[in-house]
């Protein structure tokens, strides 16, 4: 009985692994894979949906943040990813998932960079939290500040990063939905 019991262990302990490589090995393969299909959904200005074969594919514009719908700019910075790239084809090159699952790429649509149009036209910020100390988007975002455009016509807006710390008592973020609902309420559809 106790030898079958053991055998038991040793063939879970050798499919964890099993599976934890495959994980791995998963993940790794699409870090840096393109992805093509065509955008299907905006939910706010730094996150789409994108149709790839059968398969709606969450994707979070990497390296920027855009303001969160109810934050001043929020609605022109999701009408702008939306205008430049609603159904329309996308490539995406991928950098991994966030914690909500969602695959973090550079997105290109019509052979425009999203991710540095949305930052030229002053409606999201490079997030240095995540972004390389040498990417070119902090030059894009010093020339947006410079010339005032968009979130930058105010003199000290509210970075969304901020605005979600500040908020995230009275508000439950829906990650990944572009939702947000009070405590202990479902997200409501928008």
């Amino acid at each position: 009985m106790a030898r079958a019991t053991r055998a038991r262990h040793s063939i879970l302990r050798f499919l964890s692994a099993a599976l934890a490589a495959l994980a791995f090995a998963y993940t790794t393969a699409l870090h840096g894979a393109e992805l093509h299909g065509r955008v299907i959904g905006v939910a706010d200005g730094d996150t789409l949906t994108v149709l790839v074969g059968h398969d709606a594919v969450r994707v979070r514009l990497s390296d920027i943040d855009a303001p969160e719908r109810g934050q001043p700019y929020g609605a022109n910075a999701r009408q702008s990813l939306a205008a430049l790239c609603a159904d329309r084809m996308a490539t995406v090159v991928s950098a991994g998932h966030d914690r909500y699952g969602r695959t973090l790429g550079v997105v290109a649509c019509g052979g425009v960079d999203a991710n540095r149009e949305q930052v030229r036209r002053g409606l999201a910020w490079v997030y240095a939290r995540y972004a390389r100390r040498d990417s070119p988007l902090y030059e894009v975002e010093r020339e947006a500040r410079e010339q005032g455009r968009g979130l930058w016509q105010v003199a000290h807006p509210l970075p969304p990063w901020q605005w979600r710390s500040r908020h995230k008592a009275h508000w439950a973020h829906h990650a990944g939905s572009g939702r947000w609902s009070a405590p202990g309420r479902r997200a409501s559809a928008s």
